[in-house]
């Protein structure tokens, strides 16, 4: 096996180990901007609680003949972006930052944005137009990252394929309802 990086001796991988112990996870060889990389970590948590809550609201008011099943498909996926955020925040505190969690800034820092939406339809196409957002600024993160950080690397890629399926099945999911909703023709006076 060829490789291009020297391999540190044992005495000093422990040697290495002993300083900035409070520094935990973040050794020396983490060669990434820390700072910029918890900034781009909590930009991405502030986008996953802005859609659980965007995907919640649309749980609830999920109304008409197809809401059933795409209400529960909403629920599902902010489930899932709860999962998100947990381990965008987890990952923030490995890192030695802080999780932002403050509601009056988290729509400023989000990516994607909150819409209501009105109608079924509306929902899901604000839905997937939040998922084709997180999917492009997750692939630009991981591009960003590049070697430098292999273990966020590796979250944000579990992540980006979770937001990928979400698209796809909301994708589906307009394919399902029709163009307009049904109305009854106005019946003209004799």
């Amino acid at each position: 096996m060829t490789t291009t990086t020297p391999m540190s001796s044992v005495a000093t991988l422990r040697s290495q180990a002993r300083q900035h112990i409070e520094q935990g996870a973040v050794t020396a060889g983490y060669s990434a901007d820390r700072n910029e990389v918890l900034k781009l970590l909590n930009e991405a948590l502030a986008t996953e609680i802005v859609c659980v809550l965007r995907y919640r609201r649309h749980h609830f008011m999920a109304r008409g003949i197809h809401a059933k099943g795409i209400a529960d498909e909403f629920l599902l996926h902010s489930n899932e972006e709860q999962g998100h955020a947990d381990q965008l925040a987890g990952r923030i505190v490995q890192l030695g930052g802080e999780p932002d969690f403050a509601p009056d800034s988290l729509t400023r820092r989000s990516h994607a944005e909150y819409v209501a939406a009105a109608s079924l339809l509306e929902m899901i196409k604000e839905d997937l137009v939040a998922e084709r957002i997180a999917i492009d600024s997750y692939r630009e993160l991981i591009q960003y990252l590049g070697d430098q950080d292999p273990t966020t690397s590796q979250m944000l890629k579990g992540i980006l394929a979770v937001e990928e399926e979400h698209a796809d099945e909301l994708a589906d999911l307009l394919e399902t309802l029709p163009v307009k909703p049904w109305t009854p023709h106005a019946v003209e006076p004799d």
